[in-house]
């Protein structure tokens, strides 16, 4: 019954947070930036050292009431165009709270210069459908609950909804450059994107037309440096922004090469006054599994997370048949 009550909060928050475009961040997301790469910036579709790329992660915060589970697919094409499309999905435990965003998206990477033509240009746009859905009948509210007896099921609450389900369409775009030369001590690449750029309206209140959905705003950036045969470095950074809600996270990892077909990833990022995100993975012919732990160290954050936040992601990366040459990517593999 407690975790129904906590549910029933998360669930009323979010639609604050949601109608509202209040105070803070909307958006789910993943500390696992580069697993999900469409939802950090859509010129990162297809920026990978293979012909297709698949990824799954999955995040459970607030002890496991509110599990974030997200799912993409990219391929490269011959014409300088990449392709790709993600689905990402929000929910409290049991289902009474749920985010889902769907999304097509097309990168355009012909603009190449420097030399060789190794350094990459690429604009993405990207569009698709959002959609928020709340059950009512799996929450509870004040007005059910009575002195000395609790939570009563069989009282009506006089809470009242506009709707309880609603989608919209949703687009964003992003440009994206990085170096590909190889052979190089330094790579390095950044990129901007927006989202929601066509301001789609949310239901979730009073008004008849709604609430605009806060245009979210990323910067990122990083450099992967080669130390020597085995041992590769990655300092990165992520700022986002969405209205008055702000996040910042810098991080390095090291990649050690640990064989013929095998990594090991080892590093940790900083989320700016809020949390401390160590993540480790292993890539073997292919395969990445990631597994990451954010660690809320402000009095503030440990008394919102109820424990700390996990991640495990898995991504895949293929060659096309007969096709045994490696595209140059240098970007991290998370």
């Amino acid at each position: 019954m407690k975790n129904h009550f906590y549910t029933a909060i998360l669930a009323t928050g979010m639609l604050l947070l949601t109608g509202l475009g209040a105070m803070a961040q909307t958006d789910p997301h993943f500390s696992q930036t580069f697993i999900q790469p469409m939802t950090l910036n859509p010129a990162l579709t297809g920026a990978i050292d293979g012909d297709y790329r698949v990824s799954a992660i999955w995040r459970s915060q607030y002890s496991n009431l509110l599990q974030t589970m997200g799912l993409s697919g990219e391929m490269t094409t011959n014409k300088n165009v990449n392709l790709g499309v993600n689905l990402l999905n929000q929910s409290t435990n049991d289902k009474a709270y749920s985010f889902t965003n769907a999304y097509l998206t097309m990168a355009y990477t012909g603009v190449r210069f420097g030399k060789d033509a190794m350094h990459y240009l690429t604009m993405a746009l990207q569009g698709g459908i959002l959609n928020r859905r709340f059950d009512i009948s799996r929450m509870q509210f004040g007005d059910q609950w009575k002195s000395g007896i609790g939570y009563d099921p069989s009282t009506a609450s006089n809470e009242s909804w506009r709707t309880q389900n609603a989608s919209a369409l949703d687009m964003g775009a992003g440009l994206l450059y990085y170096d590909a030369s190889p052979n190089k001590r330094v790579n390095l690449y950044a990129g901007f994107s927006a989202f929601h750029i066509n301001k789609p309206k949310s239901p979730y209140i009073t008004s008849d037309n709604g609430e605009v959905v806060p245009i979210r705003y990323n910067i990122h950036g990083g450099a992967r440096i080669v130390v020597n045969e085995q041992i590769q470095v990655v300092p990165n950074f992520f700022y986002q922004r969405q209205k008055d809600a702000y996040e910042t996270l810098v991080g390095i990892y090291g990649q050690l090469n640990a064989g013929l077909k095998t990594d090991l990833v080892l590093g940790a990022n900083w989320r700016v006054d809020e949390a401390v995100v160590p993540f480790a993975g292993v890539y073997y012919n292919g395969f990445t599994f990631g597994f990451s732990y954010d660690v809320p160290f402000t009095p503030s954050t440990l008394m919102m997370s109820r424990g700390n936040s996990i991640e495990m992601s898995l991504s895949m990366v293929l060659q096309r048949k007969g096709n045994s040459e490696t595209k140059a990517f240098y970007c991290p593999r998370f």
